[in-house]
């Protein structure tokens, strides 16, 4: 029997630690590979860990509410084989004494792989198969972002190997043992289900397990499977200047979060350096610590720039960017919602003037522990006033099992941009929140979906949405219902405008409202009956808390 010692891996990306929630497991259990084992939070998701062995709990580390480092020991376990550790204790950091021991060789070796597979290094066979871990509370799914290895590569335990990337966050994935790559599982841009094979040890690399079938990977998963980060963020002394220099280096896409590991991002803002700007020389312009320096000694400079040539010079070439990641997700929620919802637009003019002179002698009486109001408050007071004439607008709609869910609630969706691209984080309960309390959970729930900590309950659940474009609102807008709901409401930006009363020419702050409706479920009539109640209410906003 052997010694096997589970470590708290990365569950989120830069994380340093984690709070340990409550234990699945105790002392004496006897588990099974990928049972859950114990739940940790950090500042995103509450994470369910899952035991990368099967065998008796003989040690568990940390009691509920315990702050635990990432990479510290959680649970040891009893294993047949050798483990990952030795009873005894360990070597010097040096030279490492948790590796596995040698494969018994009276296990079985997995078959050759096919023809078209990628090759692995020379082993006895696949053995070990490490699964994706669940990277998120309730997450079913990841999109592989990047790999830091390539098969054949020996790594260590706790080397980072991949990243992969959830609705809330890019998360790097360690390895949970020492061994040799055999097997890479799925091509960056590709969505792997939790659960499902990432990584194939080979058969020597420590497993005493039976080798266990795997998934055939994409033929040119090994072909195009990048070197190790470690290896290629800092080049040796030895290269060539001239090599190294000769790096091509891709340029960020504007409104796409650049890819980056944690230290790489600490080091940049360590440095004041904006990561939008430095090109990448990674795997899908990954951004590496050559890069880094490169752009500090203004070796990435764009070459019209820095050759002195003429502003109007000719620009040639192309830039292809993959669109993988958040990016892909907005697109694809984007499509599916035009394609599934037959979208009517209505926009109306209305009269703010009332409605800024309240708004600024409200937030010039304010209490200083109230937050200062804009528009969006009394917009969404609006909302959930003209909702009560027209609960239908307040709903979801199934268009596959034709059924309408009319919520009581007004769980307002407020679209924000964030470093990560578009994000819709949630007010729940709209109806029961005054101006100031509605302020302050918009800033608060925007604040999160930007900073990468809000929680999965607050980026879902909306009933009805706002899109809003701050001062760059525009005149007009067409805005894409937030699928399922059935309604979504855009302000544009208020403007003064020349407008005629009473036969007057007289200067009015003005705003225009775009609406958009499935016009399945909502008539053009209701639509409009509806955008004419939240005109009436905003321009009379005494009325707005009334009755």
């Amino acid at each position: 029997m052997g010694r096997y010692v589970f470590k708290l891996p990365d569950v989120g990306e830069g994380t340093a630690e984690a709070e340990l929630v409550a234990w699945h497991v105790k002392v004496g259990d006897v588990v099974e590979e990928d049972q859950v084992i114990a739940d940790v939070m950090t500042d995103k998701a509450t994470v369910e860990l899952t035991s990368p062995v099967a065998g008796k709990v003989t040690a568990a580390h940390g009691e509920p509410g315990q702050q635990l480092a990432v990479g510290s020991p959680l649970v040891e376990f009893e294993v047949a084989g050798a483990g990952n550790a030795e009873a005894a204790a360990p070597a010097p950091v040096a030279k490492p004494a948790d590796a596995p021991a040698p494969q018994p060789t009276s296990e079985p070796a997995a078959p050759p792989p096919a023809k078209d597979e990628a090759p692995a290094a020379p082993t006895a066979g696949v053995g070990r198969v490490f699964k994706l871990p669940d990277v998120g509370e309730g997450t079913a799914e990841a999109e592989l972002v990047s790999w830091h290895v390539k098969v054949g590569d020996a790594v260590e335990e706790d080397q980072i190997l991949a990243e992969v990337m959830t609705d809330k966050a890019t998360v790097e994935i360690t390895s949970p043992v020492a061994g040799t790559i055999a097997v890479l599982h799925g091509e960056p841009g590709q969505a792997l289900a939790v659960g499902g094979p990432l990584v194939s040890f080979a058969g020597e690399a420590g497993s005493s397990e039976p080798a266990a079938p795997v998934a055939a990977p994409a033929p040119s998963a090994a072909k195009s499977a990048p070197a190790p980060e470690k290896a290629a963020s800092r080049p040796s002394s030895s290269q060539p200047a001239k090599a190294r220099d000769a790096v091509a280096r891709q340029a960020q896409t504007p409104g796409v979060r650049p890819l980056a590991s944690p230290a790489v991002r600490q080091r940049a803002r360590d440095m004041g350096v904006e990561l939008q700007f430095v090109p990448g020389s990674g795997p899908g312009g990954r951004i590496e610590h050559s890069d880094l320096d490169a752009f500090l000694s203004g070796g990435s400079a764009p070459a019209a720039a820095s050759s002195g040539g003429s502003l109007y010079a000719a620009a040639e070439g192309t830039t292809e960017t993959r669109i993988i990641g958040l990016r892909r997700k907005i697109a694809e929620k984007m499509a599916d919602s035009v394609r599934r919802i037959p979208h009517i637009t209505y926009v109306e003019e209305i009269d703010v003037t009332a409605l800024e002179a309240l708004r600024a002698h409200m937030n010039a009486t304010k209490a200083k522990d109230q937050p200062k109001l804009n528009v969006l408050p009394f917009i969404a007071r609006a909302i959930v006033v003209a909702l009560r004439d027209q609960p239908t607008i307040n709903s979801h709609y199934d268009d596959e099992g034709g059924i309408l869910t009319t919520h009581a609630a007004v769980h307002l969706g407020i679209a924000a941009q964030t470093p990560n691209g578009l994000m819709v984080p949630v007010v729940r309960n709209a109806e029961a929140r005054d101006p100031w309390d509605t302020a302050k959970e918009i800033a608060r729930v925007a604040s999160a979906a930007k900073d990468g900590s809000a929680k999965r309950d607050e980026l879902s659940g909306s009933t009805i949405t706002i899109t809003s474009l701050g001062t760059l609102g525009g005149v007009v807008h067409t805005p894409i219902i937030n699928h399922p709901e059935v309604a979504i409401v855009g302000p544009n930006k208020i403007a003064d405008r020349v407008v005629v009363i009473d036969g007057q020419m007289v200067v009015r702050k003005m705003m225009n409202l775009s609406s958009s409706f499935d016009h399945r479920i909502v008539d053009g009539h209701d639509a409009a009956v509806f955008v004419q109640r939240i005109k009436g209410l905003l321009e009379h906003p005494a009325t707005l808390w009334m009755g």
